[in-house]
């Protein structure tokens, strides 16, 4: 089969890349073993921000006494199994499937593989592809050579999301953004959570002021933390017992992603299989006639780092012109409550880069909105040469927050400038001029 373009992945930047070019009318195969959209509607971004809504609701109810009135709460995780499966289309990707095709695409089953030059296999069928092909394969979760852990009924994210049950206790190992926002959902529906983090702080990513708000707001919420803590063995006996001292009835496995670019036939193309991820340029291309988006190219784990890939991937593909990937406005969103929103470097990356810092904070409960809301959280913001080059919002709605924020590290806004703009009253982002001033 002959054709202008094969796409191997169909997750958020492979769909996006191969709806826009067949849109364009080339001819496009797009490849897919799992569903069309990826992780992120099924098993990530979209179910897990209804399971977090669910748990907000849950904890907002809570706050009445006191603000308006009493109520009694009764947590109840049949309706968030529910939700869930209404997001997902209860994980079926037909809806997925006809958009692509609908736009002219084709759809492959199966795991498809670079066999030459504008060439991919899937199965005993060869296709060629006249202009290009882009690997789009994503990442799965990651899980350790832990001793005992193969072969037992431990969970990822997607266990999680599915589950119908909740369970009476969970041990949650990785204080990331996912294993910090699945632990919060479950202990506000009742669940015992332990997290167990290998490092010294949560979120390790972040800003340390972030890593010690969630413990701080983990503690009043009874989720237990235990840092710079390995899990070095694992037993199953009905429960989960990590390290013989630690037992509850299910195990969240939550230490991030990983690519496997093995299998895939990069070395036919020049491309090293035993790399990390595939090295791409500022127009996502990784070698002659091929582009690789999304996760596998170690930019970001981020849908929206996907999406924005396989734009400039697809202007280049149709030789237009456009401007090239740029991560320095990188946003990044961890739904947990407070919510925290970063942009750009943190603090400590700034300064490893050798650049002349200036850091401004303020505390969001001395911010009028914040003070109403006995919100808890803050705003940080990294200055160098007298713009943005990063900032943080922790708070209640921290990822709206940081629109703002991303605008103006994106646009090299001078600081001068966003300290002389007008703040609207009363609301949180006014905690932006607080920063300032």
């Amino acid at each position: 089969m002959d054709v202008d373009v094969v796409v191997i992945g169909m997750g958020p930047g492979g769909e996006e890349v191969a709806g826009s070019l067949a849109e364009a009318g080339l001819s496009v195969v797009g490849i897919e073993d799992r569903l069309v959209g990826g992780e992120c509607p099924y098993w990530g971004c979209i179910p897990s921000k209804a399971m977090v809504r669910a748990a907000d609701v849950l904890a907002e109810g809570r706050r009445i006494p006191g603000l308006a009135g009493t109520a009694t709460i009764e947590a109840g995780w049949a309706p968030v199994a529910e939700r869930v499966a209404e997001v997902t289309a209860a994980w079926d990707d037909r809806a997925a499937v006809e958009r692509f095709t609908g736009k002219g695409g084709r759809l492959i089953r199966g795991k498809g593989r670079i066999s030459g030059t504008g060439e991919v296999t899937v199965g005993d069928q060869v296709i060629r592809a006249r202009r290009g092909i882009v690997v789009a394969t994503g990442t799965a979760p990651a899980v350790p050579p832990i001793d005992g852990l193969a072969g037992t009924p431990y969970w990822t994210n997607r266990e999680a999301i599915e589950t119908k049950e909740l369970p009476e206790s969970l041990i949650v190992l990785g204080g990331g953004a996912i294993g910090c926002e699945l632990a919060q959902v479950f202990a506000r529906f009742g669940s015992r959570v332990t997290v167990v983090e290998a490092g010294p702080r949560l979120l390790s990513l972040e800003e340390p002021e972030s890593s010690d708000l969630l413990m701080k707001t983990f503690g009043h919420e009874g989720i237990e933390v235990r840092l710079d803590a390995k899990a070095e063995r694992i037993r199953h006996d009905g429960g989960f017992v990590v390290n013989d001292d630690l037992r509850a009835e299910r195990l969240l496995v939550a230490i991030g992603r990983r690519t496997n670019l093995r299998g895939l036939g990069l070395g036919a193309v020049g491309l090293d299989e035993a790399a990390r991820f595939v090295d791409v340029d500022d127009r996502l291309r990784a070698a002659d006639g091929v582009w690789a988006v999304g996760d596998v190219t170690g930019k970001g784990a981020f849908t929206h780092v996907s999406v924005y890939q396989a734009r400039i991937a697809t202007r280049a593909i149709l030789g237009e012109d456009g401007p090239p990937a740029d991560y320095r406005a990188l946003p990044r969103v961890t739904f947990t409550d407070p919510e925290i929103g970063a942009v750009g470097l943190t603090e400590s990356q700034a300064r490893e880069q050798g650049l002349d810092v200036r850091v401004y904070n303020t505390d969001l409960a001395n911010n009028t909105r914040g003070w109403l809301h006995h919100a808890e959280g803050f705003i940080k913001l990294i200055e160098s040469e007298g713009r943005l080059v990063g900032g943080t919002a922790a708070g209640p709605m921290g990822g709206e927050i940081l629109g703002a924020l991303a605008v103006a590290v994106h646009g090299e806004v001078p600081v001068e400038r966003l300290r002389h703009m007008m703040y609207a009253f009363p609301t949180f982002h006014r905690a932006l001029d607080a920063a300032l001033l």
